[in-house]
């Protein structure tokens, strides 16, 4: 497949979503070698790779014109004469969210045509109508008892606007339907695709939650919650901005689980794209998309005093520190803008000095998390995949990394079972789910088990317990698995947090259960993007 094919899911997600995508680049580093490969020499079989995304082939009955005579994006621009309109009556209308799967035509360097995957949704109010088309507002849709098309514009600049447009073909189920999509820039066709969507309601047979107990729930104001780092009796959430709503912080007191108090909302000037938090004794740190590492001293737990931004040598101005992770008496600090995971000492929590920077030097993707153990790092880097890089020495070295189809590796915990050191890892993208990777030996790391629920959803972040797992699963919401067996993750409770009528509510893959905590008082932390803080009782 050619890049432009495998880059086409990462530049329509970035478009129209809050996951922190970046383009922005540091000094790359010259390319080098990976370690050479070996055999998985490990006790379990290995599961066959398949990626994220596997081709489905043709998803609709229909076509997209590409005829001069028809407006680009418009109901004429679609061939709809093979699909079954009638059954579009049937389709569940009103306060839908839908998601699908798009598979994308694309033209490669030799004439012919590559498939891609993306993704996209689609939001309907109360009535029926579409609200919301690619997490923009609607534009020129209409939607009647035969007739499914809806979408929407997003300007690019003063002169340049994408228009994206589906167009209903057949519905299968009362919520699920095929059909054709046009991405249209400036009234000229760039990309065509069909999809299948799906509506965002609870998977077939469950109901709200099995085997957890909600505890509490408390709203936050300030933009997007999207993490929480649990202690000395408070929870720390921070936010991303969002529609003219900055980002930030906000202090809850859960000394009593079932009654938070909120006791103080900040952020800085100009500064409240916060995206990751961790603390160590009076030290909390804060990943910052403006100025990296932020340091706050705790103390007072209920009232954050900001101390310093945390130096990095050769950088004074925007730094975009994605999320943080504390092992022992460093810091980890991924940071997308450099393309590089930076490595501090904390051995004075509230002063961080810097040891060292790795970067992996080959590809285009960066460190977005990263889990300390054993003396080595594990980074999921994106579009590159999963790395374990050693980190015991002063100089950070590659040991092994792990790919597959359509990556966007994304987070991941470790542990050792059976005397063999397994990762959990999860993506963040269409069809993103839970790998057991076995990393004992990291030139030879192979999957042996896996999670996954429906594939028009992604996984987020995962919190490793003894044996338990405990899963951030966006729409999904909260999933707890036992992995004692590791090669067989089972699954002993969940919560299904999302809720097409929470407000805010949107048609995104990043919507739902986000960021997740087990301090072990108890109790599961987790943040939704919509919801706020919600509390439950440990199972």
């Amino acid at each position: 497949m050619s890049v432009r094919a495998a880059r086409l899911l990462l530049v329509l997600a970035c478009a129209t979503s809050l996951s922190g995508c970046s383009t922005e680049t540091g000094d790359t580093p010259l390319p080098q070698p990976d370690p050479d490969a070996v055999p998985y020499d490990g006790p379990w079989t290995p599961l066959e790779e398949k990626g994220e995304w596997v081709d489905p082939g043709i998803l609709a009955d229909c076509s997209v014109s590409t005829s001069s005579s028809a407006v680009c994006g418009s109901e004429s621009a679609f061939d709809l004469s093979r699909c079954d309109s009638a059954s579009l009556a049937g389709l569940e209308r009103a306060g839908a969210i839908y998601r699908a799967e798009l598979r994308y035509e694309v033209p490669n360097n030799t004439g012919g045509v590559d498939f891609a995957p993306g993704n996209g949704g689609f939001q309907l109010d109360a009535s029926g109508q579409p609200v919301r088309v690619m997490g923009q507002p609607d534009s020129a849709s209409r939607v009647d008892t035969g007739t499914f098309i809806v979408s929407s514009e997003l300007p690019r600049s003063s002169t340049v606007v994408d228009r994206f447009t589906f167009a209903g073909c057949k519905a299968t189920g009362p919520r699920t339907l095929t059909g054709c999509m046009a991405w249209c820039r400036n009234g000229q066709l760039r990309y065509r695709a069909t999809f299948r969507a799906e509506r965002m309601t609870w998977r077939e047979g469950e109901s709200e939650s099995s085997g957890l107990q909600r505890s509490s729930e408390s709203h936050v104001d300030r933009g997007i919650p999207v993490d929480v780092y649990v202690t000395k009796g408070h929870a720390y959430v921070v936010s991303v901005p969002t529609q003219g709503r900055p980002g930030g912080l906000t202090v809850f007191d859960v000394s009593d689980a079932r009654n938070p108090v909120r006791r103080v909302s900040l952020d800085r000037p100009n500064d409240s794209y916060w995206n990751g938090v961790w603390a160590k004794d009076d030290a909390l740190y804060i990943a910052s998309g403006t100025s990296g590492v932020l340091v706050y001293d705790i103390t007072d737990p209920a009232n954050p005093a900001f101390v310093r931004r945390a130096n990095v040598p050769g950088i004074t101005g925007t730094l975009n520190v994605h999320t943080v992770f504390v092992e022992g008496s460093r810091l980890y600090a991924m940071a997308p803008s450099t393309r590089e995971t930076l490595i501090f000492d904390i051995a004075n929590p509230l002063e961080p000095q810097l040891l060292m920077r790795y970067a992996y030097p080959n590809g285009t993707g960066y460190p977005h998390d990263a889990f300390a153990y054993g003396g080595r790092l594990y980074i999921n880097h994106t579009e590159n995949g999963f790395l374990a890089v050693d980190v015991a020495g002063t100089t950070p070295t590659l040991l092994g990394r792990y790919t597959y189809g359509h990556s966007y590796s994304h987070a991941n915990a470790v542990g050792t079972f059976n005397g063999r050191t397994v990762a959990f890892e999860g993506g963040e993208t269409l069809g993103a789910h839970l790998r057991v990777l076995d990393v004992t030996n990291p030139a030879g790391i192979a999957k042996v088990g896996e999670y996954k629920l429906r594939g028009l959803t992604s996984i987020h972040n995962m919190v490793l317990v003894g044996t338990r797992l405990y899963v951030a699963y966006y729409h999904e919401g909260v999933r707890v698995l036992d992995v004692a067996d590791p090669t067989q993750p089972r699954e002993v409770a969940y919560f299904n947090t999302f809720r097409e009528s929470d407000a805010a509510r949107a048609d995104g893959m990043y919507e739902g259960a986000i960021g997740m905590r087990v301090p072990g008082d108890g109790h599961i932390y987790v943040v939704d993007t919509s919801r706020g803080l919600l509390i439950f009782d440990e199972p």
